[in-house]
């Protein structure tokens, strides 16, 4: 290859990869190719069977992490095992490798100078279906790797928050963000970004109740000079300024009739019209949008589109609030004290039954508050007449259907696994108790008598459970 014309000083530096079996033989191929290339690497890789696919992915892999993203690379694919010429296909083609694939015709086959001893290999993906799920793996695999972004936890409904994310991040539709304030809705969506194949792109964010009808309209469209007063110029939106990439609008409920027809058509037709302008303006931006309230309420009370509604839920995520992933209480709280401040007063056990009893209406944002109230007034603990007088207030009652909320939760967001008989009857036993305790107003004498069973029993059962302290 490199004696042909069109090689000659092509290239800056050469790697040829061995075995350690052929290591003698390799040195010599490289003592003859710095004849045509300044500089050559010899790299020996730990393979005992070269017919291995799995050991020649895990040593070639590394190698490729390690090129420069703007190195032109061409691997020919006329050396090595049928297997090392697969796995070079793979890596090109699934996107871990860019680089140019060419074969060379050996000279004993061909007269000299053959007009086209090099030839570049191109491969229609669509043509190989079992390279084209190898993609979409590795794809699905970067996104779940990703999915996490910054979101804190790992209770059984951040995990199935986390998988539903990594699943929606790659497809190629709008998704609809809910949850209650202070959930963190706009963490996930930029989990959302940082996972999609978008990542490269911008990620733009707006608030849409913190601006009026007018001045939202500017901000999202752009204008064109003289639309309205003070428009001295035209200005670009945040749709054209995300392009390629992901635009986050909270409070997506907020949003006028005027806005939510300009919104419609960008999200059928990737099409926008400046304010004040004639002209449409391609973009291509994914959507993301986020509320706390009910738009299908909305929808049904005339006060949100109805298309635009069903266009905005091509994809549902639905954060679940602290109180039903009590479990993530104790990461959450090291988390804000090790983004707070060098000081770490942490709850005692009195504290910590209180915080896990407390319902939390703000959510993740109120923890957030009240763990710097602790940097602020305690040194290193925090007692429970330190915390805010609502959380040790909170009545006991109130942790029990938390609890039994969490455990309700948790087995709608599993279904979309395999689980076994066993664990589906732990559910629907859960789901018993649990009923019969709200029937009888958490009075565990009451239900036992209902349920059949000894008091005794049902508390090993709700402890079994973490439903009872």
């Amino acid at each position: 290859m490199l004696e042909q014309p069109e090689s000659r000083r092509a290239y800056d530096v050469a790697w040829v990869l061995t075995t350690p079996a052929h290591e003698q033989l390799a040195a010599g191929l490289v003592e003859s190719m710095r004849k045509h290339v300044p500089r050559v690497d010899l790299h020996v890789l730990p393979i005992q069977d070269p017919s291995d696919y799995e050991q020649i992915f895990h040593a070639v892999a590394p190698l490729c992490r390690g090129i420069p993203e703007e190195a032109e690379v061409t691997t020919v694919l006329s050396a090595g095992t049928p297997q090392m010429q697969t796995i070079w296909v793979v890596l090109v083609k699934s996107g871990l490798l860019r680089a140019r694939m060419v074969k060379v015709i050996p000279p004993a086959f061909v007269p000299r100078p053959h007009p086209r001893a090099i030839t570049e290999v191109t491969l229609d993906i669509e043509g190989f279906p079992e390279i084209r799920a190898l993609r979409e793996e590795v794809v699905q695999l970067r996104a779940r790797e990703r999915a996490r972004g910054e979101i804190i936890g790992s209770s059984p409904p951040i995990q199935a928050l986390l998988r539903r994310l990594a699943r929606v991040a790659t497809a190629h539709v709008p998704v609809l963000v809910t949850g209650e304030t202070g959930t963190g809705k706009d963490l996930v969506a930029r989990a959302i970004h940082q996972a999609s194949t978008r990542a490269s792109g911008p990620f733009l964010a707006e608030n849409c109740g913190a601006l009026p009808e007018g001045t939202l309209a500017s901000e999202l469209f752009g204008h064109e000079r003289g639309a309205f007063t003070g428009a001295t110029g035209r200005r670009r939106g945040l749709f054209e300024l995300a392009h390629d990439g992901t635009l986050f609008l909270d409070e997506i409920g907020e949003i006028s009739p005027r806005v939510q027809v300009g919104l419609l058509r960008i999200l059928e037709r990737g099409e926008l019209r400046r304010v004040g302008g004639e002209a449409e303006v391609k973009v291509d931006v994914r959507v993301v949008a986020a509320t706390h309230r009910d738009l299908g309420r909305m929808v049904r009370e005339g006060t949100f589109r109805e298309d635009l509604y069903y266009r905005l839920k091509g994809a549902e995520l639905a954060v679940p609030p602290l109180r039903v992933r009590i479990g993530d209480l104790e990461t959450l709280v090291v988390h804000f004290l090790d983004q707070a401040s060098s000081r770490r007063p942490m709850p005692t056990r009195a504290a910590w039954r209180a915080l896990q009893r407390y319902p939390w209406p703000g959510n993740v944002r109120e923890l957030r508050a009240e763990v710097a109230r602790w940097t602020v007034f305690c040194e290193e603990r925090v007692d429970l007449d330190d915390l805010s007088v609502e959380i040790r207030s909170a009545p006991k009652a109130d942790a029990v259907r938390r609890r039994l909320e969490t455990h309700t939760l948790q087995s709608r967001q599993l279904d979309d696994r395999p689980r076994s008989f066993a664990d589906v009857m732990g559910d629907l036993e859960r789901q018993v108790v649990g009923a019969a305790l709200a029937r009888n107003d958490q009075n565990l004498a009451r239900t036992a008598r209902e349920l059949a069973i000894d008091r005794n029993t049902l508390k090993r059962k709700l402890r079994a459970w973490g439903m009872y302290p």
